[in-house]
């Protein structure tokens, strides 16, 4: 990956609507070339996928919250088994298995406590392993972004 590529990478992450020409003449390459490029960066992977990002609050997501989660038994069956149990969850919109005093950090976009009530009763009971979790709703956004630094 070279300059160039670095740049094509910041400018998709900001806006990947712009079209081919677009951003050919940003980094100073033929259309066609920057079309290789960007192809080579999808096929290599580096490019995982392009998505369109909502505005929450016009989706109707108003809510932010952060729940941190320990497993009443350890174990990779059992961290797995939970993870999976969150992705299927509409309102999880990430997961991730960590390290420290909790086994797991799940975020939250919701519509209302009631969503979170019952995303609750589903992850949280007995049968599910969870020991005891936390939840701290989002006050204010300080920075969220999901540009990653090339």
């Amino acid at each position: 990956m070279d300059k160039i590529d670095s740049k094509l990478l910041r400018l998709l992450q900001v806006d990947a609507s712009r079209t081919n020409a677009e951003l050919a003449e940003e980094v100073g390459l033929s259309p066609s070339s920057c079309l290789r490029r960007i192809r080579r960066l999808h096929e290599t992977g580096v490019i995982d996928r392009i998505v369109a990002v909502l505005n929450p609050a016009k989706a109707g997501r108003t809510m932010k919250a952060i729940i941190t989660v320990e497993l009443e038994r350890h174990g990779e069956q059992y961290i797995r088994r939970f993870l999976d149990m969150a992705e299927k969850e509409p309102a999880v919109i990430q997961a991730y298995s960590v390290s420290g005093e909790t086994d797991a950090i799940l975020m939250l976009r919701l519509k209302d406590m009631d969503e979170l009530d019952a995303l609750t009763e589903r992850l949280f009971r007995e049968e599910t392993n969870v020991a005891r979790y936390y939840t701290a709703f989002v006050i204010r956004t300080g920075k969220e972004t999901t540009e990653i630094p090339v």
